[in-house]
């Protein structure tokens, strides 16, 4: 009992890495931009098909892909805001921007359907079959360095928002749009720079999902994206620091409960997610902040 206890926690603080990773683009792309992207679950899985495509048909490597797949989905993020999201205005935007994620998932899924077709497929490289072993325990690599690069790129998020220019612009929309407007900042501009960053981020950690999962198919994206909005919602909507510890203490104690009680796993889930937004309803790490536009 004690190895299953050793290994679930080891395996919840490393899933909840990748899991992290994959919401890292959710919780910014909110913080800025006020917008909750129900299509960031197909977008993860959008990334993966471009890792396995890379990798199966040309025989890329994963780690390797990454400097294809992440411009390439940064790309995709800022034709995505400025064909979708740039025209809504108005009081009810923010409605209507979930409406319109909504309808980017459904093209994006309809599009994989076309070229991928139903079928799961499965990313089958070398580092997702080798394992490392530690303290009486067999570690797959895959879960080590999805959660390392989940600890980069958040380090990274962080360093642009906090050490850049870029980073003060983005922060002062962040604050207030109007004003940031006033002393000569493009709102425009930065929105869809950030959301294609948010999108960007993606591409690693579909690369990581991908190699992780047992397969994945064009409806893989509806799972996903109940997971992340949940780890989010917990951090606290905008905190991307947050979305790790988050990540980590909802896959850690789910892990702990698949030893017991498999069949309650899933639900503890999202049952943590409910018990602490009741006595926090901010988060974790969220703040009460009343947001100017």
């Amino acid at each position: 009992m004690g190895s299953e206890i050793t290994y679930a926690i080891a395996a919840g603080v490393l899933g909840g890495g990748v899991y992290a990773l994959m919401a890292a683009g959710l919780t910014l792309v909110f913080g800025v931009l006020d917008i909750i992207n129900v299509a960031q679950g197909i977008l993860v899985v959008l990334g993966a098909y471009l890792s396995y495509v890379l990798y199966r048909h040309l025989h890329i490597n994963l780690f390797v892909g990454l400097l294809i797949t992440v411009p390439a989905m940064f790309g995709i993020g800022v034709v995505i805001y400025w064909l979708f999201i740039r025209p809504l205005r108005g009081s009810e935007r923010t409605s209507m921007t979930l409406l319109a994620c909504f309808a980017v998932a459904l093209i994006i899924e309809g599009v994989l359907y076309r070229e991928f077709g139903s079928n799961y497929v499965s990313i089958n490289a070398p580092v997702t079959s080798a394992s490392v072993h530690v303290l009486g325990i067999y570690l797959p690599d895959i879960y080590l360095y999805g959660f390392g690069l989940a600890v980069l790129t958040i380090v990274a998020l962080y360093l642009m928002l906090y050490r850049t220019g870029f980073g003060r612009s983005v922060r002062a929309t962040m604050q207030n749009q109007t004003a940031a407007r006033l002393i000569g900042i493009d709102v425009t501009r930065v929105s869809a720079l950030t959301f294609g960053i948010g999108t960007g981020v993606t591409a690693i950690g579909g690369m990581v999902y991908g190699s992780i999962s047992g397969g994945f198919t064009p409806n893989s994206g509806y799972d996903l994206i109940s997971r992340l909005l949940a780890i989010v919602i917990l951090a606290g909507l905008g905190s991307i620091g947050g979305a790790l510890a988050a990540a980590v203490f909802m896959t850690t104690a789910e892990a702990l409960v698949d030893i017991w009680q498999p069949t309650w796993a899933v639900a503890v889930f999202y049952l943590a997610m409910i018990i602490i937004l009741a006595v926090r309803p901010s988060g974790l790490f969220g703040r009460r902040a009343v947001r100017a536009q």
